[in-house]
């Protein structure tokens, strides 16, 4: 790797942007309910409008920061300020407001900058990468998505690992985050120029292809379960296993599992085919939900063989089935990086449809968290259990009938994850 390619800033930042996707999920919810009784059906709500929200704004934000391109620098410094700030104020701040209205305020500041910041990034990254030459593509995305996933796996675990430390690891977190937000902004200072690119040709193209829009919807049905399990794992671990201080172990275990399993997919794939790959993943998931069911109190070495196990299948979802969107984006619309938006507004909508659809109605169940006076109603266990491991095995066997019934030549995708 030529030093010029300074290829590590842009994994740092591609850390640091995952680390403000999912790991909010999975921590905010709880964290709200635990230290401010917010109900759980507001929060859900609240996460469900935000996602709304980028429906508009997103293309806004694409507009301005083709609007700012000759000033990247400065906007994601600006961006990068407001992530950190709100991230702050999420976690780090006692609210000064109802904390369900805090809430609210501070992860919409937390999720524009995260969309404007993922636009501009990307965008960036396909200039960098022509200018790298052949190969630059693939170079430039095994250093980012390795970033990737390295943030989301260190984020989801951070909070919790710090509980052994400090008083206030939530606060903690927040404050780390706001430092590797300046350290990122830092590294990627002399990356942001601006291109004479034509203007790419939008989402028409990618939506009236019958393969992609189909890609698209196996995308978002594969995606619900990894948003459903996400939403309720630690309320799953608490409640249901009765583990508590097992959450740090088991989310490091199964993001540590994700990230050794993406690149053997990858050779599997590269040999097989990245449909028939994409299918083993995707049973190895279903299994690993089935078995989960099962479990109850003290089975936290059991689950932590289920989290080795469905962490290894969330490897396959990471790195096979963008490859197969990327590939056909390649061919019918290569220069529409907005393909890669819609792609990122799909994982982004599960997520939020989980949490406004199953947090509501745990509480309808009777079900409450942080009381460690009182367990649970068995009815909310027992919804609990059917939501955490039933839901997602069928929705994954929805998402492999769909995969399974769709005609795809994975041979350049295949080249693609050969060549990474």
């Amino acid at each position: 790797m030529a030093v010029s390619e300074r290829l590590p800033s842009y994994a740092v930042f591609a850390a640091m942007l995952s680390a403000a996707g999912l790991p909010i999920y999975i921590h905010a919810p709880k964290f709200y309910v635990d230290e401010f009784g917010v109900s759980l059906a507001a929060l859900g709500t609240v996460l469900f409008l935000l996602r709304l929200l980028d429906v508009f704004q997103d293309p806004a934000l694409g507009w301005l920061s083709r609007r700012l391109r000759h000033h990247r620098a400065a906007a994601v410094a600006v961006g990068s300020g407001l992530m950190a700030v709100s991230m702050v104020g999420l976690f780090g701040v006692t609210p000064p407001i109802r904390p369900i209205f805090w809430f609210a305020l501070t992860l919409a500041g937390l999720f524009s900058g995260f969309s404007f910041l993922t636009i501009t990034f990307y965008a960036q990254g396909v200039s960098k990468a022509d200018a790298m030459g052949e190969g630059g593509h693939v170079r430039l995305a095994a250093w980012r998505e390795t970033g990737a996933l390295l943030g989301v796996s260190l984020a989801a675990v951070a909070p919790v690992a710090l509980l052994a430390l400090t008083d206030a690891p939530f606060r903690t977190f927040a404050w780390a985050f706001a430092c590797v937000a300046v350290l990122a902004v830092i590294g990627m200072r002399r990356e942001w120029r601006a291109t004479d690119r034509a203007s790419t040709p939008g989402i028409r193209p990618i939506l009236s292809d019958p393969l992609a829009r189909r890609l698209l919807l196996i995308a978002l049905v594969n995606a619900t379960p990894v948003a459903v399990t996400s939403t309720l794992f630690l309320f799953f671990v608490e409640s249901r296993l009765e583990a508590p201080g097992w959450e740090g172990p088991l989310l490091l275990l199964f993001f540590l599992a994700a990230a050794a399993a993406a690149p053997v997919w990858g050779r599997v794939a590269a040999a097989v085919g990245p449909k028939p790959a994409l299918i083993a993943g995707m049973i190895l998931a279903i299994l690993s939900f089935g078995c989960a069911a099962l479990l109850g109190p003290g089975d936290a070495v059991l689950f932590a063989l289920i989290c080795l196990a469905s962490g290894a299948s969330l490897g396959a979802d990471l790195t096979l089935l963008p490859a197969m969107f990327a590939a056909r984006l390649e061919r019918i619309a290569p220069e529409a990086a907005e393909g890669f938006g819609l792609w990122s507004f799909v994982s982004k909508f599960t997520l939020a449809f989980a949490a406004v659809t199953l947090l509501p109605l745990l509480e309808l169940q009777g079900f409450q968290t942080g009381d460690t006076t009182a367990s649970p109603p068995g009815e909310a266990l027992f919804t609990l259990t059917l939501m955490y491991a039933v839901l997602p095995c069928i929705l994954k066997l929805f998402a492999l009938a769909l995969l399974a019934t769709t005609p795809i030549d994975g041979a350049q995708a295949a080249r693609t994850l050969k060549e990474v």
